[in-house]
């Protein structure tokens, strides 16, 4: 797997007010050398994306082609996210200040060794601290 992938980078490629270069360039490398993703991605897209829907961003017939999109990259689903939530999850949210979903992508990023693509601003910071390497919009 080329990178850690969270939900946050992933909904940028959805939404056209919100894309840039550098999410595309994550989206070629996701493409080229596929994703690994705790298990909580696909509920944190999706709701994300049911977010845009309540604000008036999208209709319900875009997200429809957005999340078929994504299902069809190579991204690999981590089978050992729920396994390490009480444990070094949660002592990584502690620690780092983060919540327990952004947590989940760190843990995945320390264990697997990947970068992280994220545009979240906490998840960066504390991956940067720990000597990962960030891939951001």
């Amino acid at each position: 797997m080329s990178i850690v992938l969270d939900a946050s980078m992933t909904v940028v490629w959805a939404l056209a007010d919100e894309q840039m270069a550098a999410a595309q360039q994550v989206l070629r490398q996701v493409v080229a050398e596929g994703a690994i993703v705790p298990a909580i991605w696909g509920l944190e897209v999706a709701n994300a994306m049911r977010s845009a829907v309540r604000r008036g961003r999208c209709d319900e017939a875009y997200v429809d082609r957005s999340l078929a999109r994504f299902a069809r990259l190579p991204i690999t689903v981590d089978p050992e996210t729920a396994d390490r939530a009480w444990g070094r999850t949660r002592q990584l949210a502690r620690d780092e200040g983060l919540t327990t979903y952004d947590a989940a992508y760190l843990e995945l990023a320390l264990r697997t060794g990947a970068p992280v693509a994220s545009c979240d601003r906490l998840l960066i910071e504390a991956a940067r601290r720990r000597d990962l390497v960030v891939w951001t919009a």
